[in-house]
């Protein structure tokens, strides 16, 4: 896995938040410790929180850049229709709980904050990113393993320490108690259907194939669970990308241009990482190419992305009229 960077700009301009930059802090957002309280300043500071879990705005987001200057802000780019997140939001709640405030939570639906979805990049969902000192880190997209997304949250804490961002939160409850232990605030996910639930454990285990069954499963049972479609779609590319490597992926499609089976990998990982476009414009360039055969492999493959990227996105949109027009 490679060091996490981060982003050399920050998100204050990226998001215009000016207006609220004297604003007191809205109800149920972050709160600074009180005066004679826990020290929220300084390396190894605790700040008093109501939880370790936040909706995030394109209104509010200003008061986790400020926060981000004593804890590390974790940022879950998700979309309610989107199965994979919420499947990985199940994970990211448990992961932060287990750290015991060394970071705090944000969820942003992309969908419904156009600026935030903007200011990170998230040209796919799900997706996560971090915010430290103000200044925005690219960690992962997709609903990728439980133990990868641990090892990833270890760099991210090493990365703020290297910034000098040691601090936790501590959650106050509504005595006003303060106390570590984030039980009490982590919210209560929707139970996922019993298909969905088995492929989701064995994705955790990276046991993709019998995630891939138990999605083919829940299909079989209900051929209009778009979830699980998405879901299939998703983990299948997961199946295809695991135990091999970013350089002999790009290596291979870059020896072999018309080779159907590299360019689909290279695709996938294009998709995997976040570049949706240009694994669109790669298959796309492609399928002309291509005889009868290559061609219905890559339009199948291009309805699994559009599944993954959402049916309803821009994106998806340019690319389904162009498949189309290449069809006919």
């Amino acid at each position: 896995m490679s060091d996490i960077q981060p982003n050399p700009t920050t998100l204050r301009g990226a998001v215009d938040l000016t207006s609220l930059v004297n604003r007191a802090m809205t109800a149920g957002q972050p709160q600074a410790a009180p005066a004679g309280s826990a020290d929220a300043s300084g390396p190894d500071a605790v700040v008093a929180l109501p939880s370790l879990y936040f909706e995030g705005t394109d209104a509010n987001f200003n008061d986790f850049l400020d926060l981000s200057a004593t804890v590390p802000v974790v940022v879950d780019l998700r979309a309610e229709w989107s199965e994979p997140s919420k499947q990985l939001s199940s994970v990211l709640d448990r992961v932060i709980r287990d750290y015991e405030g060394r970071f705090v939570l944000v969820r942003v639906d992309v969908d419904a904050n156009p600026q935030l979805s903007q200011a990170f990049q998230a040209q796919s969902v799900p997706a996560v990113a971090a915010v430290i000192g103000g200044r925005p880190v690219q960690l992962f997209a997709g609903a990728i393993p439980e133990a990868q997304i641990r090892d990833v949250f270890e760099q991210l804490l090493q990365l703020a320490a290297q910034n000098g961002i040691t601090g936790r939160a501590s959650v106050e409850d509504a005595s006003g108690a303060e106390g570590a232990d984030a039980d009490a605030a982590e919210p209560a996910p929707e139970p996922l259907p019993p298909h969905h639930a088995e492929a989701y454990e064995a994705i955790e285990r990276g046991d993709f194939a019998t995630a891939i069954s138990e999605y083919k499963t829940a299909i079989a049972q209900n051929p209009r669970d778009l979830m699980a479609v998405a879901g299939l779609a998703q983990v299948s590319l997961l199946a295809r990308l695991a135990g091999k490597t970013l350089e002999e992926i790009r290596a291979a499609a870059a020896e072999a241009p018309k080779d159907v089976d590299a360019q689909l990998l290279v695709a996938d990982l294009d998709v995997s990482g976040g570049h949706v476009e240009d694994a669109f414009d790669r298959l796309l360039a492609l399928f002309p190419t291509l005889d009868a055969d290559g061609k219905n492999t890559v339009r199948t493959r291009l309805l699994d992305y559009f599944e993954i990227v959402g049916v309803d996105d821009p994106r998806v949109s340019k690319a389904r009229a162009r498949l189309t027009s290449l069809l006919y």
